[in-house]
């Protein structure tokens, strides 16, 4: 028998016994969609892991972190320096492989306020003007600091959007954009001057979600739901910026750290020094440069650290193919179970033709054709499982991303239902063997004489 007769026997096949044919392909359907919609969760976990690193300062920022000294050095831990100025210094003058250096003294336990209006950032610290462009910042409004506000330790600082929102009323909220530089504000109950604002920083989705609600009536409109510091379904990395207020390195050590602890003792140490590479292919060296260089201002106590960016990168490849395992290895499971309906179900339909199949060879028809014919009949039900699988897939995924919002919407990928497909077919392939090897052994003689 021609190979697209023996499909349009298998799709008629289907047809006649069309709620036991839904029933087999239940499982394929809900393998095939548990996969493809498993894949795009787990695809828009990635994209929004990477937007948050690159939204952080991108592959080629390099944190100096403060750690603890090797066991060998301990008797020397009351005399490590921790990151310092004399750091940052030796640093701009020595280690020409680092472009940027951007020291930051972070001041703890902020309070913001505005009249009756308060707020609490998600950092609050002292830096130079690299900030900018370590963070991947965009002034908006106003200006940042000059070297004049630095050496005066002027008042003055630079918020993001979110603070604005808590302290002045979101656009959303006033059906205006609101720029508040020149407004004063209180820092733990200091006063300070708005001198410039940074533009909103939103993921795709948020950006969405936020041209969506602009079309609807404000009067549909309840105000949107406040989202401080880490809150909220968006991109924490994005929240975070949005949440930043930063003020003159010298202004954070004069007006909070100068005065000291409850003990009064003043803390010159900075809570951060990152740094960008000249190049990234050289990132190693730059490194070992930045090594040297620490290694002599701490007097050879090995305190610090370097995380960079590539190993955080690495870390989300790494969590990325341990979701994707998991996810296909549970995916793969409902798929070999709908697999065995398939088998059950054509040993079923073997039986009730196995009269059938006597008078096909009584009359000609050879083992390997009957074996065919049933070997497709199997596909044809795990590719017709597959395919509403697919389509179940779109609706599976939206219902996901409605019950368990990430910072980016779920992405399906053709690959994935590529793989799925074939996979599909595959299982249907192997639990059509048993039955089609079956039905061709069949003697023709016993077969008639069932009854």
């Amino acid at each position: 028998m021609p190979l697209f007769n023996t499909i349009i026997v298998g799709l008629k096949e289907v047809w006649t016994h069309k709620f036991r044919s839904f029933l087999t392909m239940l499982g394929i359907i809900l393998g095939v969609a548990s996969l493809v919609g498993m894949s795009a969760i787990i695809k828009g976990m990635e994209n929004g892991m990477k937007e948050a690193m690159v939204a952080m300062g991108g592959a080629d920022k390099v944190l100096l972190e403060q750690q603890d000294v090797p066991v060998e050095q301990e008797h020397l831990a009351d005399q490590a320096p921790g990151r310092t100025m004399a750091d940052v210094q030796a640093l701009k003058q020595t280690a020409p492989l680092l472009r940027v250096i951007s020291p930051e003294m972070g001041v703890n336990n902020v309070l913001l306020t505005r009249g009756e209006k308060t707020a609490m950032p998600s950092e609050c610290v002292g830096v130079w003007p690299a900030v900018v462009e370590m963070n991947m910042h965009t002034l908006e409004h106003g200006r940042f600091f000059t070297e004049i506000d630095e050496e005066q330790a002027s008042p003055v600082c630079v918020i993001g959007t979110g603070i604005r929102d808590e302290l002045f009323g979101s656009p959303e909220q006033v059906g205006r954009e609101i720029v508040p530089v020149g407004e004063i504000i209180e820092i733990n109950s200091q006063p300070f001057t708005i001198v410039g604002m940074f533009e909103r920083y939103e993921g795709e989705r948020d950006k969405k979600e936020r041209e969506l609600a602009k079309l609807k009536p404000r009067e549909e409109l309840a105000g949107p739901s406040r989202q401080r510091g880490w809150g909220g379904k968006g991109n924490w990395a994005f929240q975070r910026k949005n949440m930043t207020i930063y003020m003159p390195l010298n202004t954070a050590w004069i007006r909070f750290r100068a005065a000291g602890d409850k003990d009064g003792i003043p803390d010159p140490r900075l809570s951060d020094i990152d740094l960008k590479v000249e190049d990234l292919g050289e990132l190693e060296s730059a490194l070992q440069q930045a090594r040297n260089v620490l290694m002599l201002t701490h007097r050879g106590i090995e305190d610090f650290g370097f995380r960079t960016q590539e190993n955080q990168l690495e870390s989300i490849n790494q969590q990325i193919r341990n979701a994707r395992m998991s996810g296909g290895v549970i995916a793969a499971i409902s798929l070999l179970v709908g697999g065995i309906g398939i088998m059950n179900i054509m040993l079923a339909s073997i039986n009730e033709r196995i009269r059938e199949i006597g008078i096909c060879k009584a009359v000609g028809a050879t083992g390997l054709s009957v074996f065919t014919q049933v070997l497709i009949e199997s596909m044809v039900i795990a590719t017709l499982g597959a395919v509403l699988g697919v389509v179940a897939s779109f609706g599976f995924v939206r219902i996901l991303d409605m019950v368990m919002p990430t910072a980016n919407s779920p992405v399906i990928t053709p690959g994935a239902m590529l793989i799925a497909v074939a996979f599909s077919i595959g299982v249907g392939i192997v639990a059509g063997l048993f039955p089609a090897f079956k039905a061709a052994r069949l003697h023709p003689i016993q077969a008639l004489r069932y009854e």
